[in-house]
């Protein structure tokens, strides 16, 4: 029985983030991807144009999750306070649950691709500070923290934190939790 569209295409992905999970972080191949999958480097190519297209589907995955799960956190919790530490919450449990996904967060894996990729990643990284910024901006007007507080100052240290538990999940070949010591740092940096 044939596949459905799109079935492959997903199959594909899944087991490049499965590879991306192999703690010593080797380079991926395609050559790889299809022994693993039990194809030709062909039929990868068949789905996809490039590696760096699988990279970029990977990269959208992580980006449709975060953001559908950040923008119901927003719609739903009235303390700005509260938001962002969901959204820190939600960004050091996202690595955990898919610990290759980490290294694509953190470039890792993007390594040797298409300059592009990097950028995207960067790109999601400003968009995660912009959303904590809002999030700050409003615990501001809420009186839920000073309003002297420069809201972007501190979000790009929030993004720091979040993207330095990442590195540091990554490269301990991902024994090093990323929640880890999280509940007494949220009052150190949320206050």
């Amino acid at each position: 029985m044939a596949a459905k569209p799109g079935e492959r295409k997903l199959q594909i992905l899944q087991v490049l983030a499965e590879m991306l999970q192999n703690p010593k972080g080797e380079k991926i191949t395609t050559a790889a991807l299809a022994a693993k999958l039990d194809v030709s480097e062909a039929a990868l190519y068949r789905h996809f144009a490039s590696k760096a297209q699988m990279f970029e589907g990977l990269i959208e995955f992580i980006e449709q999750t975060l953001f559908g799960l950040i923008n119901k956190i927003t719609a739903e919790e009235k303390s700005g306070l509260q938001q962002a530490d969901a959204i820190l919450s939600l960004l050091l449990g996202f690595a955990k649950k898919n610990p290759g996904m980490s290294r694509v967060l953190i470039g890792d894996a993007l390594v040797n691709e298409d300059d592009r990729l990097q950028a995207r990643i960067n790109q999601l990284h400003d968009r995660l500070e912009a959303t904590l910024k809002q999030a700050l901006r409003f615990a501001a007007s809420q009186n839920e923290i000073p309003a002297g507080v420069d809201a972007a100052a501190q979000a790009n240290a929030l993004v720091c934190f979040v993207t330095g538990r990442w590195h540091q999940f990554a490269k301990s070949g991902f024994k090093r939790d990323p929640l880890e010591f999280w509940e007494a740092q949220r009052k150190a940096l949320l206050g």
